[in-house]
């Protein structure tokens, strides 16, 4: 059997241009690599009417034992300004030993080098008592409507067990080794328009400005603070994201005013909690300005945490290992694929450096992806010892 080597497939990967949701032949090759080393792949196109199609890929070797999986994407965020990089972003290239594309730090070069580390322990452990998993989505950057939440869902249906997950999303802020993501803050948005009077400016008394309602829900959500965290979460924080009077003259108090916001929240609330308590807030103020209101919410996902259990101190132990660093369990950053995953599995998230991800020449250092490849390769060993 036939060793990957995680820098040429970081490479290989990196010069698909599958910009969210585009697919662009990457789930394909990827699975074709994935059956050479033994593996029963199937590619999942899941779509609804609202949303585009989405091609996922679940690959499995081995049926018996424990079934640890690795979860990641292969859809990117577009390049933005091709003039502003220093290299064609779909034609990977290595400067002072960094390899520079679009993906190589979120998060193909990840999915490289667990792909590498399994050939490598497949090379040598072709009989053993387990089974390794790949759930890879080209839905992570985008809607996340027809990505790992529906693979979940069939996974779900099919019965098929996984024991434990690692979530390759790059967690370390500025050496490879910092951090694991042992959970994720919820996430909720939300739109509020309030509807008031129309009228002339000089006629205030036969009007009812929906902007002084609205200034003064916004000040009173701001000023009550959710909590004050807790030891495994930052406090929960609200942020105004835009106010919308969409008034473009000057002397006529407009009939509606909008805003939109977002929470991040942690696991002292649920998303139907922060529902109730927003919809009281601004239900009382509009009752006492006579406004008429209507909210929309879109959940992104609930607060979750894995409590450090065998499989997170054993990854731990080795991260420490190899990279000299005694890595932070946190729960900081945004949301990632593992709020779908936790509903079948207990997870943890470590990955590459997350400095350039998004960025204009996004990188990862080659130094880097020899080290992920070895502790990839070293949890599969210890794991199924």
């Amino acid at each position: 059997m036939a060793i990957i080597n995680e820098l040429q497939l970081s490479k290989d990967l990196i010069r698909f241009p599958s910009v969210t949701p585009k697919d662009a032949g990457a789930i394909k090759f990827l699975s074709k690599k994935l059956k050479k080393l033994g593996f029963d792949c199937k590619i999942l196109e899941f779509k609804d009417k609202k949303s585009k199609p989405i091609k996922n890929l679940y690959a499995r070797i081995g049926k018996k034992g424990p079934n640890l999986c690795y979860a990641g994407h292969t859809d990117v965020v577009p390049p933005g300004n091709l003039k502003d990089w220093t290299i064609n972003p779909f034609k990977p290239l290595i400067k002072k030993n960094y390899l520079i594309g679009r993906g190589a730090n979120d998060m193909k070069s990840s999915i490289a080098c667990f792909v590498a580390a399994v050939s490598k322990f497949l090379h040598k452990n072709r009989k053993f008592n387990g089974s390794i998993s790949f759930l890879i989505t080209g839905d992570e950057e985008g809607y996340a409507i027809n990505g790992t939440k529906k693979v979940v869902d069939y996974l779900r249906k099919r019965k098929e067990k996984i024991d434990f997950c690692i979530v390759g999303e790059p967690t370390n802020p500025n050496k490879l080794g910092e951090m694991i993501k042992i959970g994720r803050r919820g996430s909720l948005s939300g739109k509020i328009e309030i509807t008031g009077t129309q009228g002339h400016i000089a006629y205030p008394h036969l009007s009812n400005n929906p902007i002084n309602t609205l200034v003064g829900i916004c000040k009173k959500l701001k000023e009550n603070k959710l909590d004050k965290g807790n030891k495994s979460f930052q406090p929960s924080n609200l942020e105004f994201t835009s106010i919308n009077v969409d008034n473009k003259a000057h002397n006529v108090i407009p009939a509606r005013a909008r805003a939109q916001f977002n929470i991040r929240y942690n696991n002292l609330h649920t998303s139907y909690s922060l529902k109730k308590k927003i919809s009281s807030i601004v239900k009382k103020m509009c009752k006492k300005s006579k406004c008429n209101f209507k909210i929309d919410y879109m959940v992104n996902g609930d607060a979750f945490l894995t409590k450090p259990g065998k499989t997170i101190l054993l990854a731990k132990k080795i991260i420490k290992k190899i990279t000299r660093i005694n890595p932070k369990l946190s729960t900081t950053g945004g949301t990632s694929d593992a709020r779908f995953i936790k509903k079948i599995a207990p997870c943890l998230e470590f990955g590459l450096v997350n400095k350039t991800m998004h960025r204009v020449d996004e990188c990862v250092s080659l130094s880097d992806l020899k080290k992920l490849t070895k502790i990839y390769n070293e949890i599969l060993v210890e794991y199924f010892k």
